[in-house]
């Protein structure tokens, strides 16, 4: 049997599913593209081949990823530079949909912000906020600093060099009330032994609507390799403490990263939704559970969770996950909650 690198196109189209429910119109809020990254390009066309490959997506959010940044200028004004790219982008999206043609439109842009800035020179972030606005035509609608630190950073594929204890900084805190303030939300990329943390903050700053992305992380690789069961006991109580606040969505999605430590990412072939539901379906009910529909959103986490599985499966396993639910429940977790928490038209 031949062997294909696992994430490509080859080893993903090994595994094929007749698609489930697909007039359900989707918004996916939680999508990142680049330039060769993991050896391979994530623009439009490649986004686009996913997005079309049976599900009915419709609108999309693209969440920052540190790409097409301004290489000079001010430090601080930089990241302006990838609001200024993906707002050309979704120009394109519109366009294509101008002309009737059936893609997904990039409907809301997530960008980057050094949030601790306000400590430093609030008239540093202010501008760079005015910037992000001015370049986004209109798209920009919330923004993301990572948290994410791990003591074991060798371990991880995607390693975030946050500085220790990010959310509890008060210049940081203060950077958030700015945002609020712009009616910006607020999105939290953590690891698990960190929600502890982001639970502190989102009590600290009620006034800011804050997004927890990827079910905060919980990983296993390294040091949490044959932690598991141990981490997923933990993180049901911080995720049930979490829902106590009402300022938090969740994000469901963004747990098939190489380094959640599930393996698809180094297997012959990727796996069925079945597969994915057997290995996560206790983190997506547990967080439904204590949230509900209308704080809750489907995520793809693309092109990251393409490095274990492809675009159709993960939504069909979401589909599946969800057969028992109201239609008015579904509809909130695949369209309604994204196009409320981030306003999108």
């Amino acid at each position: 049997m031949k062997q294909f690198e696992p994430g490509s196109d080859e080893w993903l189209d090994q595994i094929s599913e007749e698609i489930i429910d697909p007039e359900r119109p989707i918004i996916d809020p939680h999508h990142h593209l680049w330039l060769q990254r993991f050896n391979r390009d994530y623009v439009l066309p490649q986004y686009w081949a996913d997005t079309e490959s049976g599900h009915n997506v419709v609108k999309t959010v693209f969440m920052e990823c540190r790409a097409f940044y301004h290489r000079d200028g001010p430090e601080h004004l930089r990241p302006a530079g990838e609001t200024e790219f993906i707002a050309g982008l979704a120009h394109e999206t519109r366009a294509a949909e101008a002309r009737g043609e059936h893609q997904a439109v990039i409907s809301g842009i997530l960008a980057h912000a050094d949030l601790t800035l306000a400590g430093e020179s609030e008239d540093k972030l202010l501008e760079l906020l005015e910037q992000h606005r001015h370049v986004s035509n209109g798209l920009l609608r919330g923004i993301r600093h990572s948290a994410a630190r791990d003591p074991h950073p060798k371990d991880l594929l995607i390693v975030s060099a946050a500085p220790p204890y990010l959310h509890g900084k008060e210049s940081f805190r203060k950077g958030l009330r700015i945002i609020a303030a712009q009616g910006l939300t607020y999105d939290s990329w953590h690891y698990h032994h960190q929600n502890e943390d982001f639970m502190e903050l989102a009590r600290a700053v009620p006034e800011c609507t804050m997004i927890l992305d990827h079910f905060g992380t919980p990983l296993g690789v390294g040091n949490y390799r044959h932690c598991r069961d141990e981490i997923f006991q933990q993180w049901k109580q911080d995720i049930a403490a979490l829902a106590k606040c009402p300022n938090v969505y969740a994000k469901l999605g963004g747990l098939a990263m190489p380094d959640n430590g599930f393996g698809w990412d180094k297997a012959e072939r990727p796996p069925t939704s079945d597969e994915i539901i057997k290995q996560h379906k206790r983190y997506y009910m547990h967080t439904l559970d204590c949230f509900g529909p209308d704080r809750c959103m489907f995520e793809s986490n693309f092109p990251v969770d393409r490095l274990s599985l492809s675009y159709p499966i993960i939504w069909n396993a979401f589909k599946k996950m969800t057969i028992d639910l109201t239609d008015a429940e579904k509809h909130a977790l695949f369209y309604g909650t994204a196009e409320k928490v981030y306003s999108l038209q």
